[in-house]
């Protein structure tokens, strides 16, 4: 049975930074590219940051330069270190898996984790 378990969202300031985790189980995790979504109120998800087998990044405009996305393939687990946050990064973050991270950022993945919410305010 595939899971993805997110951790690590809750409330910041403006300005701020939070680490994101993804656990994943059920597949061989090496053998999968990862990636991040979100979806803030009223709007459709979105891609926010991939991270490929051989852990090339890839990242959404909005995210560069604030973001960075790793994987420790021993713990089966990535990563997404968000800095300088802003109000309009407050969204449900989600972790996604597929073998493609072109597919990842068709919003295509084969697996989804159920979300952590992210919220800034002051």
């Amino acid at each position: 049975q595939v899971q993805l378990v997110e951790s690590g969202g809750g409330l910041v300031e403006p300005g701020g930074s939070l680490k994101l985790s993804c656990t994943a189980s059920g597949f061989t995790f090496g053998h999968y590219a990862m990636g991040w979504f979100r979806q803030a109120p009223g709007k459709e998800r979105e891609f926010v940051s991939a991270i490929s087998r051989g852990s090339r990044p890839y990242y959404a405009d909005s995210a560069k330069g604030r973001f960075t996305i790793s994987r420790d393939n021993a713990k089966n687990t990535v990563y997404l270190q968000m800095n300088s946050l802003e109000p309009e990064d407050t969204a449900v973050y989600y972790c996604a898996a597929h073998q493609s991270v072109a597919v990842i950022q068709q919003n295509r993945p084969d697996y989804w984790g159920q979300g952590t919410q992210v919220t800034i305010s002051s």
